[in-house]
């Protein structure tokens, strides 16, 4: 089990490392990376979405997605039934970060994953799906496997 533990430890710290430093550069953190990451795998997302997929207070997003917005890599636009939905995307600076930003992290986990091979990929599917403690969070993950996403 510790050792399972320590095994995410590392992997989180070199998986995070590059990013980092990165997002260091135009003073943005972790949380700027997943409301990029998150806004740029789904354009369009309302604002509600995004706090429920990261579990963050308002304050938080909202400080956090001003100076996104502020910068130049989202654009916000009222939804079309609902104007009072705030709509989030990555502008082309936006999408050009989260290129940057996950280049690294996609050679990683692509390296890791022809090296493991098919059923070692699929067990730490299993395994990482089994860490997700909401069902709802897992359930997503068993019905959206987009073409080309691998496992």
């Amino acid at each position: 089990m510790r050792q399972g533990i320590e095994l995410l430890f590392y992997g989180y710290r070199d998986f995070t490392s590059e990013p980092d430093a990165m997002l260091a550069r135009h003073g943005f953190g972790r949380a700027h990376h997943r409301v990029i990451y998150f806004v740029g795998r789904h354009p369009g997302m309302n604002v509600t979405n995004l706090l429920g997929i990261l579990r963050i207070t308002k304050q938080s997003l909202s400080r956090v997605l001003s100076q996104l917005l502020h910068q130049g890599f989202v654009r916000q636009t009222p939804g079309r039934p609902d104007r009072r939905q705030r709509l989030l995307e990555l502008t082309e600076k936006g999408v050009e970060l989260e290129r940057k930003l996950s280049e690294n992290q996609r050679r990683r986990v692509a390296h890791a994953y022809r090296d493991a091979g098919p059923e070692a990929v699929e067990g730490f599917r299993k395994v990482m799906l089994g860490i997700i403690g909401d069902e709802a969070d897992r359930e997503r993950f068993r019905r959206d496997r987009p073409p080309g996403d691998g496992v």
